[in-house]
């Protein structure tokens, strides 16, 4: 049977499932739609019989170590108290539902996602990101590591990533250091867009190669001496961004492949989470999905 891996951005999912599912109370009077708005696209990766093993990364602190590098870094400002108090409760429904799941203190998910894919790529006959994160395209190697955005059902192999961003995957933290992520809070370089970046490293790669004098650059760029001063004037900054949105992909998660692999999870756990909930059309699905996988 081939083998292959499925690494999913469980904040991302579960933010998604709080502004798209509908609301569930349970009968002690907390919400739970966003935690069984994520079973239910769990379930759907797990019906679809592709993937032999499922593994879930989780922000359980949205802070991490790139808060105490750059003080404008993310942070969990802002987020909804109701949707923070569904993280711990989505990680016991993942893990209740068999996947393997890591929840993030120190470093983020998509660190954990970042890892998974570069640890476990050589075992696996193909290592699928579920993310629509751009950063996350960093990890795309060839055909066998790949990204997919399950919203616009889209995937991204190497060739894919290169057409839609500009650049090859590994010259994506350069880019978004130059662009910047307003989603990370990282702010990018003044002047340089999308296109610019994309077409100054398509060639260079790197910020480092980047010749400092416009005159010497190999390529031809609209205001190419005003980007060479802007980049200049960043100075360490532009590094700065580089390293905030370059992965980890070293993470020690202490798993193994076997851990990863999904399988049936014992009917006890998974009925007494959804009695618990309230979340009596979760459990029909889940025992039908269950059932037709045995």
């Amino acid at each position: 049977m081939t083998e292959k891996l499925c690494v999913i951005d469980g904040t991302f999912e579960l933010f998604r499932a709080y502004f798209g599912a509908p609301s569930l109370q349970t009968p002690q009077g907390e919400e739970r739609g966003a935690v069984v708005g994520l079973g239910q696209s769990l379930l759907s990766l797990i019906e679809s019989g592709e993937f032999s093993h499922l593994g879930i990364a989780f922000d359980s602190v949205i802070e991490s170590f790139r808060n105490d590098l750059y003080e404008g870094y993310k942070t969990g400002e802002g987020i909804e108290e109701e949707l923070v108090g569904q993280f711990a409760p989505a990680e016991e429904m993942a893990a209740a539902l068999g996947l393997r799941v890591f929840p993030m203190i120190r470093y983020e998910a998509d660190d954990a996602l970042a890892s998974l894919a570069a640890q476990f790529s050589p075992k696996f006959s193909q290592v699928v990101i579920a993310s629509p994160d751009k950063d996350l395209r960093q990890c795309v190697d060839g055909d066998q590591v790949i990204s997919w955005d399950r919203m616009r059902k889209v995937r991204y192999d190497e060739q894919a990533t290169i057409e839609k961003v500009g650049v090859a995957p590994s010259s994506i933290p350069d880019w978004l250091a130059l662009v910047g992520d307003t989603a990370d809070g990282i702010p990018g370089v003044v002047k340089w867009g999308a296109k610019s970046a994309s077409k100054v490293l398509a060639h260079y790669l790197h910020l480092e190669s980047i010749p400092p004098n416009s005159e010497d650059w190999e390529v031809q760029v609209r205001g190419a001496s005003g980007l060479c001063a802007a980049l200049a004037e960043s100075g360490d900054d532009v590094f700065l961004w580089r390293k905030l949105a370059r992965l980890v992909q070293d993470v020690d998660l202490k798993t193994t492949k076997e851990e990863l692999r999904w399988r049936v999870p014992p009917d006890e756990s998974w009925a007494k989470l959804c009695e618990t909930w309230g979340a009596s059309r979760l459990l029909k699905r889940a025992e039908k999905a269950f059932s037709s996988s045995s």
